[in-house]
């Protein structure tokens, strides 16, 4: 099996969204309520640092010559 390139976006989003789960998960078991107006922007500032460190690490890849192994 080849090596692939590692996705930090969708590590990140992935992380993200079984965390939101997990959350309302056990709030539910809990009898008790998430405040979506905490939650929203929370995602999305979450994503958008997600989506920008992908770039980042996608523009420091390009910068670094290829090891040959």
């Amino acid at each position: 099996m080849r090596k692939h390139r590692l996705d930090l976006f969708s590590l990140i989003a992935g992380a993200l969204f079984t965390v939101l789960a997990v959350v309302y998960l056990v709030a539910a078991l809990n009898d008790r309520s998430v405040n979506g107006r905490i939650v929203i922007p929370v995602t999305f500032i979450v994503l958008g640092v997600g989506g920008l460190a992908g770039a980042v690490a996608a523009v420091a890849r390009r910068a670094r010559p290829d090891r040959e192994e």
